[in-house]
């Protein structure tokens, strides 16, 4: 790389982040200042070097460290948004491919799409009887949405013409459905996926709230619980970050496998 486009790559690409960042820290200080209960960006710095530097310690089923709490959450988010992809992504298919199917299933994501999230974690909690699946079943219930209409919407899009070359040559279902329909639907469906583990990650935090046991979210509640101001900062910073990771390596992926 010439040092001219070194130059370009650090003031377009990596200075913008850096002024940014640095926005936030100093309003985030300026706000310390005026507010005692805050703590400030050094207090909390300190505190979560010293919180990291033991993230996978035990001292019995409730109290174990921060990296414990974030690989429970994933775990849970994982097993949520599998379930949702292994079955949402061919009913997208179905729906966009057959119209019948699709007037059928219309009123029904219409309807149950807009519902919160967290409404459906009472009814996890009496079909299921434990925490645990009641929240893999909200990570399901509330990811399965965008993977079905956006592959759906992909296979909508496909010209008619590819169809009907297809019905000329009497290509069977399955062919259609891995020499035209699936790749030309695949960026649809890999922003679907994007947008439901953004969703899956989001709501996993709400719902460890409300059932408990390990992982990120009874995490931040419970250090709500001991008014620990600093370590309830360091978990939003630690969500933002794992959620941008997740989706980063997803649009990473839809790159690398664009038509």
């Amino acid at each position: 790389m010439q040092l001219r486009d070194f130059k370009e790559f650090m003031v377009h690409s990596v200075l913008p982040p850096l002024l940014g960042v640095a926005f936030l820290v100093g309003l985030w200080g300026m706000l310390a200042q005026t507010n005692d209960t805050l703590p400030g960006p050094v207090k909390t710095w300190h505190s979560a070097v010293e919180l990291f530097s033991d993230p996978f310690y035990r001292h019995g089923p409730n109290d174990q460290g921060i990296g414990w709490n974030i690989l429970n959450s994933l775990q849970r988010v994982g097993t949520g948004f599998g379930l949702a992809a292994l079955i949402g992504i061919p009913l997208g298919f179905m729906v966009g491919r057959f119209t019948f199917l699709d007037k059928m299933a219309s009123p029904i994501i219409s309807l149950l799409k807009p519902v919160s999230p967290l409404a459906w974690l009472p009814i996890g909690l009496l079909v299921f009887k434990a925490a645990n699946p009641a929240a893999i079943w909200v990570i399901f219930i509330s990811s399965i949405w965008p993977m079905v209409i956006n592959t759906a919407m992909g296979v909508r899009q496909l010209p008619q013409d590819y169809l009907n070359v297809a019905r000329v040559l009497k290509l069977s279902e399955w062919k259609v459905f891995t020499r035209i329909l699936f790749p030309a639907t695949l960026p649809y469906m890999l922003t679907g996926v994007r947008l439901s583990i953004g969703t899956a990650w989001l709501v996993i935090v709400a719902a460890e709230m409300l059932t408990g046991g390990v992982g990120i979210g009874f995490w931040v509640w419970d250090e709500w619980n001991n008014l620990n101001v600093e370590h309830i900062i360091i978990a939003i910073f630690v969500v933002g970050i794992v959620g941008l990771l997740l989706e980063q390596m997803l649009v990473w992926l839809a790159k690398r496998f664009s038509y």
